[in-house]
């Protein structure tokens, strides 16, 4: 399996896609399988070592350090399931990982209008766009 069956972009493809929007090129399948993993590190593992990981995981996007329970928050990106399923693999397997709990992004929600036009102007006074 290569980096690009992987998640990697290709050469030249399009990176001016907006936040949390795939970067797509003309030749290239969207990117539409998404996940942010909970994880929490072993109690030998240090940090630098899931950064170490992360920097050279083709599907690894974005991580986070958390405040929690769990130790850091990673943000998985890949062009089909299996891939998606190995790389959460992956994580658990190779980056010291003691717990990685994986919640697979449905569908992003549209928070720039309203679910229902006829209830936008009966909103509360303390819904007002901030825009």
């Amino acid at each position: 399996m290569t980096r690009w069956e992987r998640g990697d972009l290709p050469p030249g493809t399009d990176t001016d896609s907006g936040p949390g929007e795939p970067a797509t090129g003309a030749d290239e399948p969207e990117r539409r399988h998404e996940a942010l993993v909970s994880v929490r590190l072993g109690p030998s593992a240090p940090g630098s070592h899931l950064v170490e990981y992360l920097r050279h995981e083709p599907c690894a996007v974005a991580a986070w350090w958390i405040a929690a329970d769990v130790d850091a928050v990673v943000r998985l990106s890949a062009d089909s399931m299996t891939v998606l399923h190995r790389a959460v693999a992956d994580l658990r397997l190779r980056a010291g990982v003691e717990v990685a709990v994986a919640n697979y992004v449905l569908r992003a929600l549209d928070l720039t209008s309203p679910a229902d036009p006829r209830t936008a102007k009966d909103a509360p006074a303390w819904v007002v766009s901030v825009a």
